[in-house]
């Protein structure tokens, strides 16, 4: 089973668009090779392609090998960018995948602040 928000959970995330064609060997090579990671236990791939409305999970759980697919109704997602040059993989945080998967911006995000903080605002 795949638990995101397991701590020993690594989240890889290819940050350049993927041929959405593969199936399990062609990810497996593309992890190993592109992203310059084996496939381990533990570890969870994620995969978008180039319009940015699909992305692809796979996860090896000790027992087999996990895909799964998420198309978005409307929207795209929002996807990290590069932070250096050559760079070709990120890791998030298990909030910040999840939000990811949901296809919810990380700063568009609400943060509502305590009552108190509100309360004060309020005083003239």
């Amino acid at each position: 089973m795949i638990g995101l928000g397991h701590p020993t959970l690594r989240n890889f995330l290819a940050l350049e668009p993927s041929d959405m064609r593969k199936g399990f060997n062609g990810l497996i090579a593309l992890a190993i090779r592109h992203l310059g990671e084996s496939l381990a236990r533990d570890a969870l791939f994620v995969l978008i392609n180039q319009r940015r409305t699909r992305i692809k999970l796979f996860f090896l759980d000790g027992t087999g090998l996990w895909l799964a697919t998420k198309r978005l109704k409307s929207g795209r997602f929002n996807w990290p960018s590069r932070n250096a040059i050559g760079q070709k993989k990120s890791r998030l945080t298990p909030e910040a995948l999840q939000l990811l998967i949901d296809g919810l911006e990380r700063r568009a995000v609400p943060v509502v602040a305590p009552a108190s903080v509100l309360r004060q605002g309020t005083r003239s």
